[in-house]
This record gives structure tokens, sequence and C-alpha cells, in this order.
């Protein structure tokens, strides 16, 4: 099939389309992707993107468009919206033109957030009639209540009105959860084009490991891994109170990050303040071929969002990942996130927010026996492959394209 990915984030940025429009490009597809220019999550654009573009313009057997966005900056709302608005508008303009000679199957869009990255697809699919999946990650407008970007009732209500238009106007929309179905259907007039498809590992997770990284992390302590974005949603206020809870019981506990983001350099400013830098040790940034080293260095991974409706019903994508690394895992989340890992006997739970129940639960964990953290590794590996297969979901993903392309047909005949 030809298949057009359009997606805000791409490589070299860190993201799971990346591992999907490989495995769609092995499997024969013709794939052709739509993006920004690499900014995620430092909100500059990457220097070797800078110093040698021309080098991005191709991956694993595919052509990637680039179109010039606003950069997102650190800590500016008003950056970040116009960095979403810039995509939208470069992507159906600049996008279009640029692509104007190409046919297309299917349309596929990607959406960590902002909502707004489908708004080029559905123009796409007004001017040349290709049929638009959109797979919803973050669910609109509960996530910008829940992160305290927009508390207005009457701008909610606003974006909940563009949700309904772009749910509206795509002709299939996978929910990342099963309790997403809750959040798309009040927006989205025909309850049967939801579907649920869950993420997966990627592959690179069962790469090689790099005796350099694991050294970053040598200590006799008990060594909790979090790995990923260091954003607001990520309530890194609550896991540092966890740590002072740590701290002052003189547990032998550190806590690893390995990520960065838009609350980075504020995170990085209260470790000092409460001084938690034996406790708390912010290593920043890597590329993503460096992370099975730090996954296999690790005792513990742990998951953490803030308290809201939305994060309740969403999974992070992290924690597959944190199943294929056979790692016991830890959370702080309410909802879908905790559940899977109760329901898998893979680690400890905590609602979000609740500090002192994660400080107990790092402790319990930390006198376990070797065995038995093997044993809960063991269960997160299993409970992946059963219920997150790689495999399984991309073939599932590449009949829904089949299916939408020859219904568009259909009607276009």
């Amino acid at each position: 099939m030809r298949i057009l990915i359009v997606t805000q984030y791409f490589w070299p940025e860190n993201f799971r389309i990346n591992d999907l429009v490989e495995e769609l490009v092995n499997r024969g597809h013709e794939v052709t992707i739509l993006t920004g220019k690499p900014n995620y999550p430092s909100g500059e654009m990457f220097p070797e993107f800078k110093a040698s573009p021309e080098r991005f313009s191709e991956y694993k057997g595919c052509e990637v468009i680039r179109v010039p966005i606003t950069m997102r900056g650190q800590g500016s709302g008003r950056k970040l919206v116009t960095n979403y608005v810039s995509y939208v508008l470069a992507a159906s303009f600049i996008g279009y033109w640029k692509l104007r000679k190409k046919q297309f199957d299917v349309s596929f869009v990607y959406e960590p957030s902002p909502v707004t990255v489908c708004l080029p697809a559905i123009f796409f699919k007004k001017m040349k009639g290709i049929p638009v999946v959109f797979w919803v990650l973050d669910l609109w407008p509960e996530t910008l209540e829940a992160i305290g970007v927009v508390k207005s009732p009457r701008i909610l209500s606003w974006v909940g009105k563009l949700v309904g238009f772009i749910y509206n106007r795509c002709d299939l929309v996978l929910g990342q959860s099963a309790a997403f179905y809750e959040g798309i259907v009040q927006y989205c007039d025909n309850k049967n084009k939801i579907k649920y498809f869950p993420s997966w590992s990627e592959s690179v997770f069962l790469g090689s490991k790099n005796s350099s990284v694991n050294a970053l992390m040598e200590t006799d302590a008990f060594k909790v891994l979090f790995a990923g974005n260091v954003g607001e949603a990520q309530d890194f206020s609550a896991i540092l109170s966890a740590a002072e809870a740590i701290k002052a019981q003189g547990r032998n506990i550190k806590i690893f990050v390995v990520g960065d983001g838009r609350a980075f350099d504020g995170v990085k400013q209260q470790v000092l303040e409460k001084g938690l830098t034996e406790t708390v040790i912010l290593l920043g940034r890597f590329p993503l071929d460096d992370m099975p080293s730090f996954y296999s260095s690790a005792d513990a991974l742990l998951v953490t969002l803030k308290e809201s409706k939305a994060f309740s019903m969403t999974i992070p994508g992290k924690v597959q990942t944190y199943m294929v690394a056979s790692k016991p895992i830890l959370t702080m989340l309410s909802g879908e996130g905790s559940r899977i890992v109760d329901e898998a006997q893979c680690g400890l739970t905590a609602d979000s927010g609740d500090y002192n129940q994660l400080a107990n639960n790092m402790i319990t964990m930390s006198a376990l026996s070797h065995e038995k953290l093997e044993t809960l590794g063991k269960n997160a590996k299993a409970y992946a492959g059963k219920e997150f297969d790689r495999d399984t979901l991309i073939s599932q993903l590449e009949s829904w394209f089949e299916e939408v392309a020859e219904l568009s047909k259909e009607k276009q005949q």
C-alpha cells in the first residue's frame, strides 16, 4: 500500500512512530512521512539536523518530507501554541504542495499531542480523497484541562467542538486504551469507527547493551529508573516528595531520570533546593540505542502521571516498553496503567499523587529477593507478549488500512 504518515514528531526525535514506519517498510509498503523539524523535547532544533538536514530526508527506505515549524522552546505556553499551529499550517499547505504529485491509499495520523496534527490529513482527504486513520494517544480537551494549560470552560468547549470536527472527518479513530472509548465517543457521531489499538514496545529495546552507559548507574543502592519525558503531566513534584521520604528514612535507594522535557530545568532546581542530589540523579537525554543499557542496569522502572480523568484512562507508552524490558514496575498513576501492572502481577502500584505509597513501595521492592524481582520481570514480559504483541498489533493495523482504503474507493466510484 501507499501510506502517508502525518506526524509532528519523527526521527531523530524518539517516538514509537519511528518503529512503526520501519516495520511497515519491511512489510513491503511504500511509506512517506510528513513531519516537522526535530526539536522535541529540548525545544530547540537538534544540532545534528541543523548541521546536515539532508541526512534526515530518508529513513529506513521511506521518504521524509519536512516542513518548517516554530520551535516549541521551553516553559512558554505561547511558543508551544505557535509550534502546534505552525505545523498545521505548514503541513497543510507546504506539505500539500510537496506531495501534489504523489498518490496515497491511506493516511495515518500519529497523535501523542496535539489533536490538531490531524487537520493536514483532513485537508488532504478533502483535496485528494485520501482516507484518514487517526491514532489517538492523548485525549483532548481533557488533557489540556488536566495539566492546567486551559482553565476556561468556554475555551475547553471550543476545543471540544474542534475535536468533534476532527473525529467526524476521520474514517477510523483508534484509541490507545479501552478506556479511551468513553472520551472519544462523546465527540464522535459514528461509534462503529472507534477501535482499540494499544501501543507496543519498540524492537530497539531488545537490542545490544552499552557498557559505558551502564557505568553511569554503578552503585550498591537499589536503582529505580524513570525514562522518558520530563513534563508537567509526569508530576515530578510528587516523585521528589517520595524521594524526600526515602532519604528521611535513610534508605539506600536512588532514582535515576533519563530524559528531558519542558519541566527538566525546574526539576533540576528543585532537586538542588531539596538537597536530593544523592537520591535523584538527573542524567538527561540519551540516544534511543542506549536505552537497553539503562533498563538492564535498573532494579525497577517507574511510571507516573498526575491525577486526572483523562490520565486515568491512559496507558503511558512506557508501560509496554517497561514490560518487554523484563523489569519490575513501580507506578504512581490511577486507572488503566496501574490496573495493567496489577493484572500482570509485575510490580507495585500507587495512585496518582500518592507519594507516600510510592515511597513505601520503593522500600518494599528494594527488600525483595533477587528471585522475586526476576519473577516480577518475567510476569511483565509474559503479559506484554499476550496483550501487546508487536507483530499482531501491526498486522491488525494493516488490515484496517486495507478496509478503509477499499471503502474509500467504493465511495469514489
